[in-house]
């Protein structure tokens, strides 16, 4: 399994920073018996990691380079590498910079390095032969990518950033089979790579006849990338997950 994680963001809503805002400290973590701070972006590798992913590229931007100094070729079992979004162009950019690397029969799954969730395993509920993503619900969907399902599960459409959201059930992380995940990618350039979000590519997806499926494992999700954010994780890590 392939770990796709675009840490390319500059982190303008938490700046200043002196580092890149996936190594924002956040919590504690034993190492050899001492208590040490813990990048933000460790807990999505850690997750990763626990639903099987061997390898994890790091999308990153020019300049942040102390994500490789921090993380190395290895972190949580877990080999790393990294691939460089040349310029600022969004989510789905970063995420496809890694296309290369997927191979067709290979489950990849896809986060955000700088939220913290819980379960830590909620991706190991996600199926391999299906797009699936993992839900969690919230207070203020509009701040997210809002995603309305069927009785079944199955993915009726995403709301991007709206406060039209139908649903506060937002996805936190996802998981394609490789195959399907380069014919997301075909279908973004198809659009002349105007889709800056995933959740107005996956509803052109599902458009054409894709099927996706939502996965409502997920019990807890905060996005580090605000002050308040950072915030909330800290209380979240303090209190029971």
């Amino acid at each position: 399994m392939l770990g796709i994680v675009p840490a390319a963001g500059t982190g303008s809503r938490i700046q200043p920073l002196a580092f890149s805002k996936e190594l924002l400290p956040v919590g504690s973590r034993l190492e050899n018996g001492t208590e040490r701070p813990r990048a933000v972006s460790e807990y999505l590798i850690e997750r990763m990691a626990i639903a099987g992913a061997a390898k994890i590229c790091m999308v990153i931007s020019p300049g942040k380079y102390d994500i490789m100094q921090y993380y190395g070729a290895e972190a949580y079992s877990a080999s790393l590498c990294y691939m460089v979004q040349p310029r600022p162009a969004g989510l789905c950019d970063a995420i496809f910079q890694a296309v290369p690397l997927v191979e067709d029969n290979e489950p990849v799954v896809i986060g955000l390095p700088d939220t913290i969730w819980f379960p830590e395993d909620a991706l190991c509920g996600l199926p391999d032969g299906i797009p699936s993503f993992l839900l969690f619900p919230v207070e203020r969907p509009e701040y997210f990518d809002s995603v309305e399902t069927a009785p079944d599960g199955r993915i009726e459409r995403i709301t991007v950033k709206s406060r039209q959201a139908a649903s506060n059930w937002i996805w936190g992380a996802l998981k394609f089979p490789g195959r399907q995940l380069k014919a997301l990618h075909r279908l973004w350039q198809e659009r002349d790579r105007r889709d800056e979000y995933i959740g107005t590519l996956v509803n052109a997806y599902l458009e054409n006849g894709g099927r996706a499926i939502g996965v409502k494992a997920g019990n807890s999700y905060v996005d580090v990338g605000t002050v308040h954010g950072y915030r909330e994780a800290m209380a979240l890590l303090a209190g029971p997950a």
